[in-house]
């Protein structure tokens, strides 16, 4: 099946940013907030921008399926399957900090062949697509040289998440590896490795529209996307984005 990957990309980050955009009109104003069985929060800016993107995609390309955090999956088993996350970091956006992604993964036969992470209140648009490079808003960007983990700099989510999963021990161990740790998480911290602005983000579990954007674009951007036992994978909830120098130091603490 042939198929543009840059034409592809660019059609995403049209669709990112009508998804994005609508957030602003809720980010730092009135909003309903709704925590789902999992006590995650949802609020009807993350419902509006999922739907606006699903008109989008189902009017630009009928035969693509999509999964979405908020309204499920449709076509799942098309060969194009749009893979949205329409607020990535929710409780950032409710406490009106401005590191909150839209995000869009697509797969192509099952792998992830274009990524896209915005973050609207910041203007910054992170794109790529297979054998095309990573983009920050249009300027090719990569992950940063970095000789060793002393001098990286790490970044995670939260620490809570870190406990619940079992992830204490390595955590402290890079913690104690790195020069510098900050909670500048969820998919921007990615987005900071993708763009050379810090060099690991762990995340200790995701979803899959979670995960779909940020594997094309680490990899575009030149560096590693895996999970803790070193797979390529948006599947088995657990992540690492960092360069290759670094990867094997940093999985080692894994084992």
């Amino acid at each position: 099946m042939d198929f543009n990957p840059d034409s592809l990309r660019k059609a995403a980050v049209e669709i990112a940013g009508i998804g994005g955009d609508s957030t602003l009109n809720f980010f730092k104003k009135s909003f309903d907030l709704e925590f789902k069985k999992d006590r995650s929060p949802v609020t009807n800016a993350d419902r509006n921008a999922e739907m606006l993107m699903r008109k989008a995609i189902k009017s630009r390309f009928p035969d693509h399926g999509i999964i979405g955090e908020e309204f499920g999956k449709e076509n799942e088993d098309a060969d194009f399957v749009w893979v949205l996350d329409p607020i990535d970091g929710t409780q950032s956006f409710i406490h009106g900090v401005p590191f909150y992604t839209t995000l869009i993964g697509i797969l192509v036969n099952g792998t992830p062949e274009v990524g896209v992470i915005y973050a609207p209140a910041l203007n910054e648009m992170v794109s790529a697509a297979t054998g095309t490079g990573c983009y920050l808003n249009r300027e090719k960007v990569s992950v940063r040289d970095c000789g060793s983990l002393e001098s990286a700099t790490f970044l995670t989510t939260d620490i809570e998440h870190i406990h619940k999963h079992q992830f204490t021990e390595p955590f402290e161990k890079l913690l104690s590896a790195t020069r510098l740790h900050r909670t500048w998480g969820d998919a921007y911290g990615h987005m900071m490795v993708a763009t050379g602005r810090a060099d690991i983000m762990f995340d200790p579990i995701l979803n899959i529209w979670d995960a779909a954007a940020l594997l094309p674009v680490i990899k575009e951007a030149g560096g590693v996307y895996v999970d803790v036992d070193g797979n390529e994978t948006i599947d088995n909830g657990s992540a690492i984005s960092t360069q290759p120098t670094l990867k094997n130091e940093i999985l080692a603490f894994f084992d």
